[in-house]
């Protein structure tokens, strides 16, 4: 099914087909069906180490192999393969079972191994378990990496500016100092909150039947600790094994997936708004690549479209992501297939969200501070010491501090001089004075620069 990106009705298939090109082989349908592939072959083989059923024999060395290649050779051709049997069975799991019985073919050994393909199986057991190793390839393969470059992106900004005093807008006003590198560091820790709490999400998977209760596994083979072989065999494919399911695995885990990617993704687009006002304040400036062109009418612009672009693709994740938080955990009684078409929707959020990252990596190479800029601004505003001084009176007693400094700032044009003839009025220790005299509005950060480097 190949399609020229030109005629791609998804733009992740299409404008922004290689940025996503490493989700292909995850979250296509021939991921899909290579993930299904995988999870009946191991189920098939785990079955075959159970010396409770004794019909399944061991597994010779060659037969091994020949299950092992079944994975670890699948190709695009077994794909269509698959693909080519369900237009005749009209069923998809069922196409992956009968694809595997050909590969098998006719030795002495596949026989027994075609009766135990899918055993006790619904189709929901081979479903949940090749979306839980989809999402969870998906998270260590490509999203934790990304996530790993854009913090090192952003921790290296923060310590390169982490004692350049910047001044600060509260509500859009001025207000009390800081410095370029702290307000990075701020998204920094966010980042790393809302990366830890992604990375350590437990994935979960089921394999018990058509109503979660192991009904047909009992009745076969009453002896088995099928619980206990069941956990075995999720845990061999390195998820955790939820032992109370209907015939679905209830989704909640996914719903966490998704959940914590939305907080990521909110952070990522409270930074590439601020980003952008700074930019528009001129604090940072953007290189031009010499060919690009930034408006088809004003020649001189240098648009900050790559923290747009992040913005807006943030934003369309968010909306998928919060879709399967909300949708996926309910299913009427024991199962519905409404959730079958969402979950194939996986790869266009996550295509999103790595499309935004790209960009905001891409936006933040692109950034130089403008120091001069920086140090104009904040230079000029002599009001925020305001905060400084009727602190410092309230320390030592003076009277109505808060509501001296209001008269003498608020509404005013506040210079040095109008602080430090107010300073040289005030009853306090001579020590204290000084320290308030000797200050300036890019000496007033606090531990802002401690607090970037430390992180």
């Amino acid at each position: 099914m190949k399609v020229p990106t030109l005629r791609a009705i998804s733009p992740t298939d299409g404008r922004y087909a290689e940025k996503v090109a490493g989700l292909r082989d995850l979250f296509s349908e021939f991921g899909l069906i290579r993930f299904r592939v995988l999870v009946e072959v191991r189920w098939l083989q785990c079955l075959a180490d159970e010396p409770g059923i004794g019909e399944l024999a061991p597994l010779s060395n060659v037969m091994k192999d020949v299950l092992n290649r079944i994975v670890d050779d699948f190709s695009l051709d077994d794909a269509e393969r698959v693909k080519a049997i369900e237009a005749k069975t009209n069923h998809d799991v069922k196409a992956v079972e009968y694809f595997i019985r050909e590969r098998l073919g006719d030795g002495p050994e596949t026989p027994s191994l075609k009766d135990f393909l899918h055993f006790g199986c619904t189709s929901e057991d081979i479903n949940n378990l090749a979306y839980a190793l989809m999402l969870r390839t998906a998270r260590s393969d490509v999203l934790l990496p990304q996530m790993r470059e854009l913090r090192a992106r952003l921790h290296a900004m923060s310590r390169q500016h982490a004692r350049l005093s910047m001044l600060s807008r509260t509500h859009g006003q001025t207000a009390s100092p800081t410095t370029v590198g702290k307000e990075i560091a701020n998204f920094v820790a966010r980042l790393d909150r809302a990366q830890s709490r992604f990375r350590d999400l437990a994935i979960l998977g089921k394999c018990n039947g058509a109503v979660g209760n192991f009904n047909a596994h009992h009745v076969a083979y009453p002896e088995v600790d099928w619980p206990a072989l069941s956990q075995r065999f999720v845990a061999s494919l390195g998820l955790e094994w939820n032992p109370y399911t209907t015939q679905i695995e209830p989704h909640d885990w996914t719903a966490e997936y998704a959940h914590a990617l939305v907080r990521y993704n909110t952070i990522l687009i409270d930074l590439c708004r601020d980003v952008w006002a700074y930019i528009s304040l001129g604090y940072f400036t953007q290189s031009a690549a010499r060919d690009e062109v930034g408006s088809s009418t004003m020649p001189h612009k240098v648009n900050p479209i790559d923290f747009e672009n992040a913005e807006g693709n943030l934003g369309l994740a968010n909306a998928l992501l919060g879709h399967f938080a909300e949708k996926l955990p309910i299913s009427r009684w024991q199962r519905d297939l409404t959730d079958s078409t969402v979950q194939r929707n996986f790869g266009v959020a996550i295509g999103y969200l790595l499309i935004a990252m790209q960009s905001t990596v891409k936006g933040l190479g692109k950034l130089q501070v403008d120091a001069a800029a920086v140090g104009k601004d904040i230079d000029a505003a002599w009001e925020v010491l305001g905060e400084a001084v009727q602190t410092v009176m309230r320390r030592y007693g003076v009277p109505e501090p808060y509501e001296q400094l209001k008269a003498l700032t608020r509404g005013q044009v506040v210079t040095q001089a109008l602080l430090h003839d107010f300073i040289a009025t005030l009853d306090i220790p001579e020590d204290a004075r000084n320290r308030l005299l000797e200050l300036s509005p890019g000496t007033y950060v606090g531990l802002a620069a401690k607090l970037a480097e430390d992180l």
